[in-house]
């Protein structure tokens, strides 16, 4: 049974079938689906018609088992697709265009736009120079003189001497905020920036030491050995 146009279609022709997953998405689980059916078939040398269950999707599972098998093989035949529905789902699902996301934040949960992976990035950064990343912003730098203040998408952000580069977060990065060291993971976390959003974030860092984050206030550099940058992060499409 599928809705279509507000009414209820029992027969389910016309409209491809939809479900949502545990975590509220509205999601394409037809490829699984049918890929695991394919599965019963060749394990029980079965000949079940895919067709057939791709109009009657949104049954369920045993009452389309039924067409297919005698009462006492239900059961069994069950587990077989159940067992590579596991396997399929992950790789072969997909959410349809303006499917949503429910993420816990903290206390609150939020429904957003599901968002795709982001690819993990790594450019070195030149003083003065400017670096192209790949959400299309930029990142500017030059000398500046300190103290190091942060606000929003411009920091002054004190450095150690040696190579720059403008990249995501890597197992074992480090921060020194208020004088205290810490791990990226625990710094993120104490300052509640969405879990979803710390993969994309653009950081500066030397080796594991984290220099700066968005809108974010470090220490940087350790004492003795700092010079400050003045970074600007201009979003895509703009220029100076």
């Amino acid at each position: 049974m599928r809705v279509r146009d507000g009414q209820i279609d029992k027969d389910g022709g016309g409209m491809g079938p939809v479900g949502f997953d545990l975590d509220m998405t509205l999601i394409n689980s037809r490829p699984a689906i049918l890929a695991s059916f394919a599965e019963v078939a060749r394990e029980t040398a079965t000949a079940i018609d895919l067709a057939a269950v791709d109009r009657r999707l949104g049954i369920k599972l045993d009452d389309e088992l039924a067409f297919w098998f005698p009462p006492e093989q239900g059961a069994a035949a069950a587990e077989i697709y159940r067992r590579h529905y596991v396997s399929l789902a992950e790789r072969m699902t997909t959410a349809l265009p303006g499917a949503r996301e429910a993420v816990f934040h903290f206390d609150e949960v939020r429904i957003t736009r599901r968002r795709s992976p982001s690819a993990p990035f790594a450019l070195p950064l030149r003083v003065p120079g400017a670096v192209a990343l790949p959400d299309g912003s930029r990142l500017l730098a030059r000398a500046a003189r300190g103290p190091a203040v942060s606000n929003g998408s411009t920091a002054v952000v004190a450095v150690p001497d040696g190579p720059l580069e403008v990249r995501t977060r890597r197992p074992g990065d480090r921060v020194r905020a208020a004088g205290r060291d810490v791990s990226l993971k625990r710094f993120l976390m104490d300052r509640r920036v969405p879990a979803q959003e710390r993969g994309a974030l653009p950081l500066l860092a030397a080796g594991h030491r984290v220099l700066w984050v968005p809108g974010q206030r470090i220490d940087g550099a350790d004492a003795g050995e700092r010079q400050f940058v003045r970074l600007e992060l201009l979003p895509s499409g703009r220029h100076h």
